[in-house]
């Protein structure tokens, strides 16, 4: 038997980046014409999500920050490439990734934030509980190098103490001699 592929709609997710020159509200115009362009592509948008400014992990075009948006969307899979190659020739997208997705129903994609919020949350404890051991344990060295301060502050003295009783004994010697030496006595 062979193998055919299904003609029609095709699942797309689109995360795609507006450069952080534009103000929020002109970035928002911007998707809206993002989404525009899909739909008289042909395309059916399932879900969209508007994530922010956010720091780029590296520059582009001269650019570190940009506002970011994801859509899922249908599409057939011949009209694609048109849509990528108009994202790519839009001045206003700074970036753009298309990808194969898997349809995901509205629940699955609730819980799929959850997960995410929850690792989120997970990962932010375990580093505000790394955190605090790291400020503990600088604590600890900190009141360590105190006490070897306090330490060595202690043998200094100790030392000028001796240093003196030595002068002063070196003192009564010299003191005894010369009475010793003296032509007084008998």
């Amino acid at each position: 038997m062979s193998k055919t592929k299904e003609i029609g709609a095709n699942h797309y997710e689109i995360l795609f980046i507006v450069p952080n020159n534009f103000t929020e509200e002109e970035a928002k115009k911007i998707s809206e014409n993002t989404e525009e362009m899909i739909k008289k592509a042909g395309g059916e948008i399932s879900y969209q999500e508007y994530w922010g400014k956010k720091k780029l992990a590296y520059e582009i075009k001269s650019f570190n920050h940009g506002y970011y948006n994801l859509f899922e969307f249908d599409l057939e899979g011949e009209k694609l490439a048109e849509l990528d190659r108009k994202l790519k020739l839009s001045s206003d997208i700074l970036r753009h990734q298309i990808i194969n997705r898997k349809k995901r129903s509205q629940k699955e994609i609730e819980e799929e934030k959850n997960r995410q919020e929850k690792s989120a949350k997970k990962d932010k404890e375990e580093e505000e509980k790394t955190d605090k051991k790291e400020k503990v344990v600088e604590k600890k060295e900190e009141s360590e190098k105190k006490e070897e301060k306090k330490e060595e502050k202690k043998e200094e003295k100790k030392e000028e103490k001796k240093e003196e009783k030595k002068e002063d004994l070196k003192d009564l010697d010299e003191k005894l001699e010369g009475i010793l030496d003296s032509s007084d006595l008998l």
